[in-house]
């Protein structure tokens, strides 16, 4: 496999700039509201952006200075001046309307108008929530770290969160339901994710268990030609196999005497079906580890 390898230095800033944003995604947008100094509402998106801690609660967004002209946005302004902002999550029905705030207006220009958003006057701080925003998050500003003073150079902005507003239809049973809020992040170009029902899944995360790991798995099963890495990272995650007593049972049934008498005399054959309906079984759901593996030692 042909790999491209460069250093970063000998890339002119929109090249290295498009293969960050290329590789990097999907990204949460910060849909960013501040008020300057003198009062004027700015809203803008911004992906570079994510949630770093919950204890205090800390969002960082990053306004990057423009590579041509080299100048600061306006939200950076209006930050570091007031040291207050009201970071609003996107979802598909703000779509369009977060792409059109995200246009170089002029300072004096409320973006709020222009994408046809409603202001929510927010209780702690200054800057004006977006009414159609599922979440909003009143910020105040811990600092602003600058990471360079040339075009392209990003502004971490560190917000803390002192209040949230949660509308009541996206949740589920207390919870933010991931279906119901449809939430968009950034990829790279002009294109997007759609995080809804078809493109997201479910996976169990090893926190109050410890699987096995690949290494435990037998070398037969490990260097499977059918069964695919994802396939292997599934099965190691259990932490008990099923036991010998679970397996004979498994293999009386009707199903798997059938299977064997298929391929009587074929051990090769076998064990290619064995991998085939482990594999077939995994896909189902991320509960389904311990049948696969009474098929993969059925055989045993």
């Amino acid at each position: 496999m042909a790999v491209l390898s460069i250093l970063p230095e000998d890339l002119e800033i929109p090249k290295l700039h498009s293969y960050l944003l290329g590789a990097v995604g999907p990204r949460p947008i910060a849909f960013a509201s501040t008020m300057s100094e003198d009062g004027i509402a700015n809203l803008a998106p911004f992906s570079f952006f994510n949630v770093f801690s919950a204890n205090p609660p800390i969002l960082v967004f990053s306004p990057a200075r423009s590579v041509r002209g080299n100048r600061t946005k306006n939200t950076l302004d209006n930050a570091l001046a007031t040291k207050e902002v009201v970071i609003n999550v996107v979802n598909y029905s703000i779509l369009q309307q977060m792409s059109l705030a995200s246009t170089a207006y002029a300072p004096e220009i409320d973006e709020f108008e222009k994408a046809g958003l409603t202001k929510v006057s927010s209780q702690i701080v200054k800057p004006f929530r977006v009414k159609e925003s599922p979440v909003q998050f009143e910020c105040k500003v811990n600092e602003v770290i600058s990471l360079g003073p040339d075009g392209g150079a990003g502004n971490m902005i560190v917000c803390q969160v002192v209040k949230i507003h949660i509308e009541e239809q996206v949740l589920t049973d207390g919870q933010i339901d991931q279906c119901k809020i449809d939430l968009v992040a950034r990829m790279g170009g002009n294109w997007y994710c759609h995080a809804n029902e078809n493109a997201m899944f479910e996976l169990n995360k090893p926190i109050t268990k410890m699987g096995i790991g690949v290494d435990a798995i037998p070398a037969v099963i490990r260097n499977s030609k059918i069964l695919s890495g994802n396939d292997l990272g599934q099965l190691a995650n259990e932490e008990v196999l099923p036991s010998q007593q679970e397996i004979e049972a498994f293999g009386n049934t009707q199903a798997l005497k059938a299977l064997f008498e298929s391929f009587a005399g074929d051990p090769e054959g076998l064990e290619n079906a064995l991998h085939k309906a482990a594999k077939k079984v995994l896909a189902q759901d991320i509960n389904t580890a311990q049948e696969a593996w009474k098929y993969l030692l059925a055989n045993k």
